[in-house]
């Protein structure tokens, strides 16, 4: 690259190479309660985080067993997005779905 633009020397590259950093991923948690159906929180895993009926059921009853799981890893604004929109689903529909971000 110093060849084809040589004001620019090849430590001046490096440099900034070395300040880019992607940016910080959350992940979005699922929590266990006794009340929002199991149905609802598949259909939930499915429209909202894109998985498969296999994936959401086996997440919704690995949540049912151990309290909590991760429903997926996203940049900030998606993982606060996908919250806002599973959560605001769940009190339409008069469910107590509790769901928080932990950055990876």
């Amino acid at each position: 690259m110093g060849e084809e633009h040589p004001e620019i020397k090849e430590e001046q590259l490096t440099d900034v190479e070395e300040e880019t950093k992607e940016p910080p991923m959350y992940k979005v948690l699922l929590y266990n309660d006794d009340y929002t159906t199991k149905e609802f929180v598949v259909g939930i895993l499915m429209s909202v985080f894109h998985k498969s009926m296999e994936e959401a059921t086996s997440l919704m009853f690995y949540v049912h067993h151990y309290g909590v799981g991760v429903c997926g890893i996203y940049p900030l604004e998606v993982a606060e997005t996908k919250v806002k929109i599973a959560v605001g689903a769940a009190r339409d529909s008069g469910f107590p779905l509790q769901l928080s971000l932990e950055e990876e």
